[in-house]
């Protein structure tokens, strides 16, 4: 049995997964990232973009402007 690639993609709608996708390719999981915002980008919906292997968040769409809650 394979792992899942270290960059997970994750489209969320309404509070729940819809769309997973992992590459091993940091380079490719973020052009699939932008693919994705100009796909499923629309209100309610969010995307993120995390290294599974630091469990860091590398990116999120919509963003999240600091000090705004």
């Amino acid at each position: 049995m394979t792992t899942p690639g270290r960059y997970h993609l994750l489209l969320s709608s309404g509070g729940r997964p819809v769309v997973h996708g992992w590459w091993e390719s940091e380079a490719t999981a973020r052009r699939k990232f932008r693919t994705w915002v100009g796909d499923w980008g629309r209100p309610g919906a969010r995307i993120t973009l995390t290294d599974e292997d630091t469990g860091g968040q590398l990116d999120e769409w919509p963003a999240v402007v600091s000090g705004q809650s």
